[in-house]
């Protein structure tokens, strides 16, 4: 494993504010993630909540960040199951981290979090997150017009899913 997975926290403020804004043009109308100190902080806060999980993806020869995935909208009882967000660091694409990345957040949301379902949100025009989460054995669901504001204009998504059964059965052994 060439990446290790860290939960957010204020260490890693300045270079994900760096990394965030120097990845701006490769996030394209995909992601907004935050790119200001004020965004971060944001960010942080929200993460205090027992509903919303913030995890990095570092590099282990450097240390350096490579990406960062968000488990929301955490439903606990008989649901458990939430929504996973993630966006990859300029210039470190194609190379497998957030392969990598995506399958230590789903060993700690079905491990550690005890989660049993979730389900990622993706613009029918964004090949790479598809053939991501598709490496990863996420389930095509369905399709969503109008789902999700981003940049200020409501954009369709493809609906993935994965439970931890099926994650189970796709986890590289």
């Amino acid at each position: 494993m060439r990446v290790e997975l860290h939960t957010l926290s204020e260490t890693d403020r300045d270079e994900f504010i760096d990394a965030m804004a120097r990845s701006r043009s490769f996030h394209g109308t995909w992601i907004t993630p935050p790119s200001t100190p004020a965004e971060f902080d944001q960010l942080l806060r929200r993460a205090e909540d027992d509903s919303f999980v913030s995890l990095v993806i570092r590099l282990r020869e450097d240390g350096r960040l490579a990406g960062v995935f968000n488990i929301s909208e955490i439903v606990r009882r008989a649901f458990q199951s939430a929504y996973v967000g993630y966006g990859g660091i300029a210039g470190l694409e194609g190379q497998g981290y957030m392969t990598e990345g995506m399958g230590l957040v789903l060993d700690h949301a079905f491990g550690e979090l005890g989660l049993h379902r979730l389900e990622a949100n993706i613009q029918p025009g964004n090949t790479a997150s598809i053939a991501l989460v598709r490496r990863c054995g996420f389930v095509r669901e369905g399709f969503s017009e109008a789902y999700l504001k981003i940049g200020g204009e409501w954009r369709d998504h493809e609906r993935w899913a994965i439970r931890a059964e099926l994650w189970e059965r796709a986890r590289p052994q």
